[in-house]
């Protein structure tokens, strides 16, 4: 196995949803050893600790219900800047935080991977989308809007201009269970891979997934990894505001992770709406850095036990 560099970067986000919480979820995962888990599997690991955002005054969106659109922007500056500084030196994963912070991861990934001229693929581990922009959002909550701004859509005219916008014939959406009507439309008009929970049940985890990598392959592509808690059953994963039954199982995530390792092709990551606050003693902190652990190496049968009494 290739021994990598991973770099921890801390983004306490939590403007992306009226739902407070997911603040704390850096350091939940410094709790539940995640760096202790990469350098355990004879990588090495540098944290460089919780970002602030660089926010500045903006006026009043045209859609009212539009939450902390500012902050949000800050973020997205903070956290592209992060993704194109630190992309050079190893693998950044970033600690979430809650969605709205790939805003800035993906499009600072996608700016990276063209000044090395390589495409940039993402797939989005999620029970949602996150297809909206802030005209068609009818909640306001920004987490819902990473993928339609990096794919650049219209109506982010307040968000920095991307470097590289992504095509959405390179995206690969997993898990997917809850998608509003706009969100639906609007990528019916696409070719992005959309993998629901139906497809799953009906032909498994694999094929899709495999397929989805062998077209990065091909393209000498390098890939992005999006993992939201609301991927996983709510029943292995409580600590997320969106809960949504029929998720992922452990075996199925560990299985996609365990795939993703062997592909080669991943070169960043989000760890994303872990709300320690609705966590049960740490269990799905743990779980995430579990899945974690199989994405850089682990396998199976080297799973630990542990016991949550």
């Amino acid at each position: 196995m290739t021994q990598k560099h991973l770099i921890l970067i801390g983004a306490p986000v939590d403007c992306g949803k009226r739902r407070r919480g997911c603040l704390m979820g850096p350091d939940a995962f410094r709790t539940a050893g995640i760096a202790e888990a990469i350098t355990e599997l004879g990588h090495s690991v540098t944290d460089i600790g919780n970002l602030t955002p660089d926010t500045k005054p903006l006026p009043a969106h045209a859609n009212p219900e539009v939450y902390k659109l500012d902050e949000t922007v800050g973020w997205t500056r903070t956290l592209t800047k992060a993704a194109v500084d630190h992309a050079p030196n190893g693998m950044p994963v970033f600690l979430g935080g809650d969605h709205a912070l790939s805003l800035g991861s993906v499009a600072g990934m996608a700016e990276y991977a063209q000044q090395i001229d390589r495409p940039l693929f993402v797939l989005w581990l999620d029970a949602h989308t996150d297809y909206h922009t802030p005209n068609t959002t009818t909640t306001g909550n920004l987490h819902g809007t990473p993928l339609g701004y990096v794919c650049g859509r219209d109506g982010f005219d307040d968000f920095p201009p991307l470097a590289a916008p992504i095509p959405a014939d390179r995206l690969c959406m997993i898990g997917l269970r809850s998608v509003d009507p706009a969100e639906h439309d609007a990528l019916s008009d696409t070719n992005a891979t959309l993998v629901d929970m139906r497809t799953i049940d009906e032909v498994g985890i694999v094929k899709p997934l495999q397929s989805f990598l062998d077209k990065v392959a091909a393209a000498n592509g390098i890939l992005h990894v999006s993992l939201d808690v609301d991927f996983l059953d709510p029943s292995v994963a409580p600590a997320v505001g969106t809960t949504v039954p029929g998720g992922a199982t452990v075996r199925e995530a560990h299985l996609v992770m365990e795939m993703l390792c062997d592909s080669g092709a991943v070169c960043s990551l989000d760890l994303v709406e872990l709300n320690p606050f609705l966590d049960d003693r740490g269990k799905t902190a743990s779980l995430m850095v579990d899945l974690t652990a199989s994405l850089l190496g682990r396998r199976v049968f080297d799973r630990p036990t542990r016991s949550y009494a």
